[in-house]
Order: structure tokens, then C-alpha cells, then sequence
């Protein structure tokens, strides 16, 4: 089995990006669930979604403003961690530790 020289020639990129992109994701997923579960269900994929996205709620809740509704705070939450995968990038792509398009492509 070989692996893919690309990924780990970024890996330092690589590891946080996609770390980031599952939370968003999985946000975005607690979010949609929360239209059709209520929030003390035994359900283990509700379970699931809550263990995994409760401690990035915990961080958020000081940035995201009061008035917004409870199902919709993990999109509020989502749209933080994307704005940090966006700075993250420019940081990683101006140290030259993101990949880069090549000219010739």
C-alpha cells in the first residue's frame, strides 16, 4: 500500500483542514437534526452529533449574539469555524505550507 506523497508533503495543512471541515460539516448535520429531534432524545446518532459538536458550542457561545435561536446556534457556530479555515489557509498559504496550483496546470 502506497501512500499519497501529497498529503503528507502538507501535512501540517492537511491534518487542521480537514479536522475543521468535520466540524463544520457535523454542525451543519446537528443543525438539520435539531428540526426533527428534540434536544434530551436517547437516539445515539443525536448523541453522537451533541458529544461531538457540545464543546465547540461551549467555544462559541461568547461570539454568537443572544437573540439567536437555540437549533440555529450550530450554523452560527459553522460559519466561525469557516471563517477560521479561511484564516487559517492564508496563514498556511503565505508560509508556503498550504499547496499551491502550479502555473503550468
Amino acid at each position: 500500500m502506497q501512500f499519497d506523497p501529497f498529503f503528507w508533503t502538507y501535512w501540517a495543512y492537511n491534518l487542521p483542514n480537514y479536522v475543521l471541515s468535520l466540524l463544520i460539516y457535523t454542525l451543519i448535520g446537528r443543525a438539520l437534526l435539531s428540526a426533527f429531534i428534540r434536544p434530551g432524545d436517547p437516539n445515539y446518532i443525536w448523541r453522537f452529533f451533541c458529544r461531538i459538536t457540545d464543546p465547540v458550542l461551549r467555544l462559541t457561545a461568547p461570539l454568537t449574539p443572544r437573540f439567536v435561536l437555540p437549533g440555529l446556534r450550530p450554523l452560527v457556530a459553522a460559519g466561525y469555524l469557516w471563517i477560521l479555515r479561511i484564516i487559517f489557509w492564508l496563514v498556511m498559504y503565505n508560509l508556503g505550507l498550504a499547496p499551491r496550483l502550479n502555473a503550468s496546470a
